[in-house]
């Protein structure tokens, strides 16, 4: 199982749009304008690198696991 470390984040970027970070670093992997896009990239990283997803809401609190 990840650990904790080792999750990327879907959250809401004060810019605009939507990001998707890994847990500990300040760089986004990705932006894109719709929280689906977002995701949709997210999955993709996130079973190439065996990490776990962290779906955040626009308040930024955690949606799903």
């Amino acid at each position: 199982m990840p650990t904790k470390n080792n999750s990327h984040h879907v959250v809401k970027n004060p810019s605009g749009g939507w990001s998707v970070k890994k847990s500990g670093s300040s760089r986004a992997s990705g932006t894109f304008s719709t929280q689906k896009a977002a995701v949709s990239s997210a999955k993709t990283i996130v079973k190439n690198q065996g990490t776990r997803l962290v779906i955040h809401d626009r308040n930024g609190r955690i949606k799903k696991k």
